[in-house]
């Protein structure tokens, strides 16, 4: 498990490198987005381009995370992704881009309808509806429907709820699942529970908006 912990660290640094060379700002941009292979990715991309460009970004994360996200959801071979703050999708796309190649499926947590909303059209868009469930209301209350194993979930709801949810996950994450948490800096008491963890390892990403890069090792 230590080999995985420090293969994810490289990965990381790696996204960080990519997108500094691409821009000096690193922040939600086109000219910092990756290049498409297939039409698929293209068209996901595109839809990501578009929601930065019209300001329907709310709450989402920066360019370096969502890279960050889609490699090391595609890195574990992730076949079942728990995000646990929906917004307007923007995340979401990007896991969708690990997705394809994973064969995998996305369910997404949500409270608020009208975001929710904006957020079924965007992945409706980008053709990606198929690979994820919207689940709308009190994810505290909503997750606790889940069925595992969970591969990687990733946290960025409201940032007192952290440790209620990595309660409620861990139990369902599989042994090297990853437990992603946004806004590191937000969140000392959930930095504290799973350093405090023996079954848990973990890094911290300091790019974008900081990421608590948490790996399951039993």
């Amino acid at each position: 498990m230590k080999r995985t912990v420090v293969i994810i660290g490289i990965l990381l640094a790696t996204a960080c490198v990519a997108v500094s060379q691409q821009s000096g700002s690193g922040g939600i941009h086109s000219s910092n987005l990756p290049l498409g292979k297939t039409e698929a990715e293209k068209t996901i991309l595109a839809v990501i381009d578009e929601m930065a460009k019209s300001h329907q970004t709310y709450l989402n994360v920066p360019i370096q995370d969502g890279i960050a996200l889609r490699l090391l959801t595609e890195v574990t071979g992730a076949k079942n992704v728990v995000e646990i703050g929906t917004s307007t999708g923007y995340s979401g796309l990007w896991f969708c881009l690990a997705l394809q190649t994973t064969g995998g499926h996305l369910t997404t947590f949500e409270i608020d309808h009208q975001r929710a909303s904006m957020a079924r059209e965007h992945f409706k868009n980008a053709g990606v509806e198929k690979m994820v469930s919207i689940v709308e209301g009190d994810a505290h209350e909503q997750v606790a429907k889940l069925k595992g194993p969970v591969d990687v979930a990733f946290l960025d709801a409201e940032k007192g709820g952290y440790v209620d949810y990595l309660n409620k996950i861990l139990p369902l994450l599989r042994p090297g699942g990853l437990i992603l948490a946004h806004n590191m800096s937000m969140v000392p008491d959930y930095v504290k529970a799973v350093k405090a963890n023996a079954d848990l390892e973990t890094i911290f990403y300091m790019e974008g908006g900081g990421l608590v890069v948490t790996l399951k090792k039993r």
